[in-house]
C-alpha cells in the first residue's frame, strides 16, 4: 500500500487541531456546568444576554490569528538559555493549577460562578503555554483576556450605574420633549423616575425610565463591542483607546434618543404603539446602531481600517511560484512556515492532562449543592391552588402549612413557582418560621435579600426602607459544602426586626413525567420581637435549614481531597500565584543578565558586524525589522551599500552569539521574517 503523506500546511493544521482541540475540550469539560448556567441565563435574562455572542466574537479572533498561529506554533526556543527553556512550561502548569484551586475555593462560597468564570481563562491560558511555545501564547493573549467577559457583573455595580444612568437619561429625555413644547414631567415610582405626559387630548401617560430602560444591558454588551473593534482596527494604540472612549457615551445618548422618540410617539400617537416601537428598538439595535456609527467614526474621523490594506505585490515573490527559502527576502512574508509535529513530549502532555483531567472530573465540586428536591403536587380548587406540603419536611415539635403562592411575584420575577409555607412551635418561646421557596429556570431570576432591601434603594438616590443589623455567609451542610447567607435588619418606618437566612441549590424536580433541573432559593423568614432575641432565633433558623437540606437528599458527596483544597484554596492560590510571580522575576532577571553578557560581547564584534547590529537596532524604533528594512537602514545610518544575501549571512552569523535573534513578527496578520537585538549596553 503507498505511503500517504500530507502537505506541510496540512499536517500544521492537523497538528494545531489536536493541541487546540485538547485545550477546548479540557476547558469545557472542567467549566461544562458553569457554562451551562451562564448560556441558559443569557437565553431568557436580558442581563446577560450578551453572552451568546462571545463565542462568535472569540471564534473570529482565532480565525484572524489563523496565519500567525500557524507560523509561530511550531517554533521551538531551543534558542534560550538551558536554565530558562523551562520556564514557558512550569508558568503554564502554575496557571493551571491556580485556576483549579480558585475553582474549588469558588465552590466553597456564596457566589460561585464569578470564581469560576475567572478561572477558565486563566485555565486556558496555562494549558496553551504548557502545549504550546511563548510566542503562540503571545498571539492567542488578547481571545483569551476576552473570555474575562464571561464573568456576570456583581449586582452592585450593576444596580449602581443602572439607577445613574436611569435619572440622566430620563432628565435628558424630558429636557428634550420640553424643548419641542410637549408638556411633561418628572415623577418617581418605586424608585424609578417616571416620566408624565399630558397630550393633546388631556390624556396621560407615564413611561418609567428603570434599569431595564435605562441602557445598562445595552452599554455592557456595547462595551464588548467596542473593545472588539478597537482591538481590531489596524492603527495606533491611542486610536484603539480613543476609539473605546467615544462608543461608551455613544450608546448612552443613542438610548436617550430612543426614550426621547418613544415619549414624542407616545405624545402624538399613543401608549400602545409607542410600546411597540420600544420593543422593536431594543438593546441589539442600539448596539447595532452604535456598532455602525462607531465603525464610521473610526473610518472617517481617525482614519482606521479593520480590514487589511492590499499588500504592494512583492515582485520577488510574484516571480519565484516555487520558493526554496522560508522567507521572501524583499518583503519579509514567510513562504514555508516551519511544519508543525506531534513529538513524544507532546503525546505525554496531551496523556497528563487527560489524566489529570479524568481526575479532576471525578472529585469535581458542583457549582451548586445538587439535590433531589420531592415532589410539588399542585391541585386546583375554587378558593385557588392548593399544594402539598412534601417538598418539605415534618419537623419534630413543629407544624407545617402551606400558606400561598405568590403568582404576581412569579410573573415579575420569571420565576416558575413561588411557594410560602409556616412552621409553627409547640413551643411558646419559639418564633413562627415562613419558608419562601422560589424556583426557575435561570440563576438571575433568584434575587439576593440584601440586594433588593439595601443596594437598589441606595443606588436610586433613596434611604433604604431597612436597616442592616447583621450579614453574614453561614455553612449549613458539612459535605457537601452549602453556603447560606444570614441577613437581619430593622424596617425603619415600624421598627420591625426581620431576620432571613436563604441559599441557592440546584434541585432535579418531576415535571411531566420528566426529569429537570431547577435553581432554588429556599429563605427562612422570621420577625423577632426585639433585637436582643436575634441571636436565639438565628440558631432556630440556623436548625429548620439543617433539616431542610438533609430532607433534599444531597446527591453527589465531595471527596476529602476536595474538601480540603476547597477549604484552603485561597492560600493555596496565593501560594501559586506567589511563585508565578517568583518564577516570573527569575525570568526577567536571567534575561536582563544574558543581554548584559550579549553587550559585552557585542563589544567585541568587528565594525562590520557592530554596524548591523546597530542597523537592527535603529529599525526597530521605527518599523518592523525585516531584511530588506534592515538593508535600508544600514545604507542609511553607514553610506554603504550591502547585498541582502551578503547581510543575510552576516545577520545568520551573529546570531549564534544571541546578541540579534531572529522571530516571526506581525504584519496586519501576515507572518513576517524579522530580526531584533538583545543586548543590554549601559
Amino acid at each position: 500500500m503507498p505511503q500517504i503523506t500530507f502537505p506541510r500546511a496540512d499536517k500544521t493544521l492537523i497538528v494545531l487541531g489536536i493541541k487546540f482541540s485538547a485545550i477546548a475540550v479540557a476547558t469545557i469539560a472542567l467549566f461544562h456546568a458553569d457554562l451551562l448556567i451562564l448560556f441558559s441565563d443569557a437565553l431568557q435574562s436580558e442581563t446577560t444576554s450578551y453572552v451568546l455572542v462571545l463565542p462568535v466574537l472569540f471564534a473570529y479572533l482565532l480565525y484572524r490569528k489563523r496565519k500567525m498561529l500557524k507560523a509561530v506554533a511550531p517554533l521551538e526556543n531551543r534558542d534560550q538559555p538551558k536554565n530558562l527553556r523551562l520556564v514557558p512550561l512550569v508558568a503554564g502548569i502554575l496557571l493551571a493549577v491556580t485556576a483549579i484551586l480558585l475553582y474549588w475555593y469558588g465552590s466553597y462560597t456564596f457566589t460561585p460562578i464569578e470564581y469560576h468564570m475567572f478561572a477558565l481563562p486563566t485555565f486556558a491560558a496555562g494549558l496553551t503555554l504548557i502545549l504550546f511555545n511563548q510566542q503562540t501564547m503571545r498571539q492567542l493573549a488578547f481571545p483569551i483576556v476576552f473570555l474575562f467577559f464571561l464573568m456576570p457583573p456583581p449586582s452592585e455595580i450593576l444596580y449602581g450605574l443602572g439607577s445613574t444612568l436611569s435619572t440622566v437619561s430620563s432628565e435628558a429625555s424630558n429636557a428634550v420633549v420640553n424643548a419641542f413644547g410637549i408638556n411633561s414631567t418628572i415623577t418617581s415610582e418605586f424608585g424609578n423616575p417616571t416620566i408624565e405626559l399630558i397630550r393633546p387630548d388631556a390624556s396621560t401617560m407615564s413611561f418609567t425610565v428603570d434599569i431595564t430602560c435605562s441602557g445598562i444591558y445595552s452599554l455592557i454588551s456595547f462595551t464588548i463591542f467596542a473593545v472588539f473593534i478597537a482591538y481590531l482596527i489596524r492603527d495606533k494604540l491611542w486610536k484603539k483607546l480613543v476609539l473605546v472612549a467615544v462608543g461608551l457615551p455613544l450608546i448612552y445618548l443613542l438610548n436617550i434618543v430612543r426614550i426621547t422618540i418613544i415619549l414624542a410617539l407616545g405624545y402624538h400617537v399613543g401608549e400602545e404603539f409607542a410600546l411597540q416601537i420600544f420593543h422593536m428598538l431594543g438593546g441589539w439595535i442600539l448596539i447595532f446602531a452604535g456598532t455602525v456609527i462607531l465603525l464610521a467614526i473610526s473610518a472617517t474621523i481617525f482614519h482606521t481600517r479593520i480590514f487589511a490594506k492590499a499588500r504592494e505585490r512583492c515582485v520577488h515573490c510574484s516571480q519565484q511560484p516555487k520558493h526554496e527559502k522560508n522567507f521572501c527576502p524583499s518583503c519579509g512574508k514567510i513562504l514555508n512556515p516551519q511544519s508543525a509535529r506531534i513529538n513524544k513530549t507532546d503525546v505525554a502532555k496531551i496523556a497528563i492532562i487527560t489524566i489529570s483531567l479524568g481526575l479532576l472530573i471525578s472529585i469535581q465540586a458542583p457549582v451548586f449543592a445538587l439535590t433531589q428536591a420531592q415532589p410539588i403536587v399542585v391541585v386546583s380548587t375554587p378558593s385557588g391552588d392548593q399544594v402539598s406540603t412534601q417538598i418539605l419536611p415534618q419537623i419534630s415539635n413543629y407544624s407545617l402549612y402551606f400558606l400561598y403562592r405568590d403568582t404576581v411575584f412569579e410573573a415579575k420575577a420569571k420565576q416558575d413557582m413561588s411557594l410560602v409555607y409556616l412552621y409553627t412551635s409547640d413551643n411558646q418561646s419559639k418564633e413562627p418560621v415562613w419558608v419562601v421557596i422560589e424556583i426557575a429556570s435561570t440563576r438571575s431570576s433568584l434575587h439576593r435579600w440584601e440586594v433588593c432591601l439595601v443596594t437598589w434603594p441606595l443606588t436610586h438616590g433613596y434611604q433604604p426602607r431597612v436597616a442592616q443589623i447583621d450579614l453574614e455567609d453561614m455553612k449549613l451542610y458539612a459535605n457537601p459544602p452549602l453556603i447560606g447567607r444570614y441577613f437581619a435588619f430593622n424596617y425603619t418606618a415600624t421598627n420591625q426586626t426581620q431576620a432571613v437566612l436563604y441559599w441557592y441549590e440546584t434541585s432535579t424536580f418531576t415535571i411531566n413525567s420528566t426529569s429537570q433541573q431547577k435553581h432554588v432559593k429556599i429563605s427562612l423568614i422570621a420577625y423577632p420581637e426585639d433585637v436582643a432575641s436575634l441571636a436565639n432565633v438565628k440558631d432556630q433558623l440556623a436548625f429548620v435549614a439543617d433539616k431542610i437540606v438533609g430532607y433534599w437528599q444531597p446527591i453527589k458527596a465531595w471527596s476529602q481531597i476536595t474538601m480540603i483544597v476547597s477549604q484552603n484554596g485561597a492560600s493555596l492560590a496565593l501560594s501559586t500565584t506567589s511563585a508565578l510571580i517568583a518564577i516570573t522575576v527569575f525570568y526577567a532577571f536571567e534575561t536582563r543578565g544574558y543581554r548584559k553578557a550579549n553587550g559585552n560581547a557585542y563589544r567585541k564584534l568587528s565594525k562590520l558586524n557592530k554596524e548591523i547590529v546597530d542597523a537592527v537596532q535603529e529599525t526597530e524604533k521605527n518599523a518592523i525589522p525585516t531584511l530588506e528594512a534592515i538593508t535600508t537602514a544600514y545604507q542609511r545610518t553607514t553610506g554603504k551599500a550591502l547585498d541582502r544575501n551578503r547581510l543575510l549571512e552576516k545577520l545568520s552569523a551573529i546570531e549564534t552569539t544571541n546578541i540579534i535573534k531572529r522571530y516571526v513578527a506581525n504584519s496586519q496578520d501576515e507572518p513576517v521574517q524579522a530580526w531584533k537585538t538583545s543586548i543590554l549596553i549601559k
